[in-house]
């Protein structure tokens, strides 16, 4: 059996799914194909009726962690302290084992953009983003905040370093985690012409808490993160070459889009599961919330 080392006090939790609508049925009859679940924190803030029963029975059910898309950590309007205050809420009352968001901005100036746009890479984007980190992180202190990798389709010219130095000076400095997103990497090394193993190599394996899969749509001459399709053969050879250089990692299936029956999203999760199983052996499945 595998050794699962804690990742800034976060313990390994196998391999889960997020909780979608049409699937809040039958994913509790599947518990023991999913060793955990991932909330989008803005499905759930300030939830009542159903959706409040379904994030209740899922907080007792499963381990639970939380994923958010509009904290706008990048954007150079001070944070929306409405928004906080409701995170909070949501995570005093799921008490998650760690909570995230993206390196992005997603709105600026009153504006939301409906989308996750990439911050330039420079010293003065990553002195920003630093001190917003630490601003999310004084309001939750005792549970780890972790920062995704996101896909982008434009590179800026006033760029300093590249991603991954950011990534690496930033969650250092934060002294916050990293959601590593295994299919962006593919999706970036592809569409911007880098090698994806290397950058996964660059990487703090000591700040990597989540790993994210997902599928995208190849273009031609473009690839596309829609999270709306099958994982493909050469992003689970990334994640094997990612368990490998880090060891076992929590890792969720992300499918947002075009969501299939569940047998489809469970069957996708027990490949990614075997392929971690086949780099890092067997591991004990989490107890769920009731047990613990």
């Amino acid at each position: 059996m595998t050794d699962t080392p804690k990742r800034l006090g976060a313990p390994f939790l196998g391999y889960g799914v997020g909780l979608r609508r049409p699937h809040w049925d039958g994913v509790f009859e599947a518990a023991d194909r999913v060793d955990f679940l991932e909330i989008l924190s803005e499905n759930f803030m300030d939830a009542g009726g159903e959706p409040s029963v379904v994030l209740d029975r899922a907080a007792e059910a499963f381990p639970l962690v939380l994923h958010g898309t509009a904290l706008s950590i990048g954007s150079v309007t001070p944070l929306d302290t409405d928004y906080l205050d409701a995170l909070d809420r949501l995570v005093e009352r799921t008490r998650p084992l760690w909570f995230s968001d993206h390196l992005c901005f997603s709105s600026a100036f009153g504006v939301e953009y409906h989308d996750l746009l990439p911050v330039p890479f420079t010293r003065e984007a990553l002195d920003h983003v630093v001190d917003r980190v630490r601003q999310v992180q004084a309001r939750q202190p005792n549970i780890p905040f972790l920062l995704e990798n996101p896909s982008y389709y434009v590179e800026y010219g006033a760029n300093e370093m590249s991603e991954a130095e950011f990534l690496v000076e930033l969650v250092t400095r934060a002294d916050c985690g990293l959601l590593l997103d295994v299919n962006n990497v593919y999706v970036n090394s592809v569409n911007h012409g880098y090698d994806a193993r290397a950058f996964i190599d660059a990487l703090p394996a000591e700040r990597v808490v989540q790993l994210h899969m997902a599928g995208h749509d190849d273009l031609g001459d473009v690839i596309i993160d829609t999270h709306g399709a099958p994982v493909i053969p050469p992003v689970l050879d990334l994640f094997r070459h990612t368990v490998e250089r880090i060891g076992p990692v929590s890792t969720l299936l992300e499918w947002d889009n075009a969501l299939p029956p569940l047998e489809t999203l469970l069957a996708q999760n027990d490949a990614v599961r075997a392929a971690g199983v086949e780099v890092h052996g067997p591991y004990p499945r989490p107890e769920p919330r009731g047990q613990r």
